[in-house]
């Protein structure tokens, strides 16, 4: 578990600001080939090999490629003459992991997940 997680069957706390990041983040997420292309950043890849990998332009990769950096989403390293970019959190993988798996529920019209009740206080005594 990480400093930060929240004890099991209590909402997360947060503060404006932090009600403020989420949703900065996922208006950026809302974008289908910003969505692919986070997908795809778990490994260092180029623009060539992404723009081969989603339905969009060079340009329009580049386009969404430097949004996502100057959020701070993805990292850029120059590598000769090209520029390699990566996701930069392991909670944004899981993020984006997380909406594509309710999407595919959503398209297959699979019932969703349900988290599970927390425990009944009291019991037997």
């Amino acid at each position: 578990m990480h400093a930060h997680d929240n004890k099991p069957g209590r909402p997360p706390e947060g503060s404006d600001e932090q009600y403020g990041a989420a949703a900065e983040v996922l208006g950026l997420l809302a974008d289908p080939t910003r969505l692919h292309l986070l997908r795809l950043l778990t490994v260092e890849q180029d623009v060539s090999t992404l723009t081969a990998q989603v339905e969009a332009s060079r340009s329009s990769v580049s386009q969404h490629l430097g949004r996502l950096r100057l959020a701070g989403l993805v990292t850029s390293r120059r590598e000769g003459r090209r520029m390699l970019y990566r996701i930069t959190s392991g909670h944004l993988t899981a993020l984006v992991e997380e909406a594509l798996g309710y999407a595919y529920h959503a398209v297959h019209d699979i019932p969703h997940h349900r988290p599970a009740p927390p425990p009944q206080a009291g019991g037997a005594g």
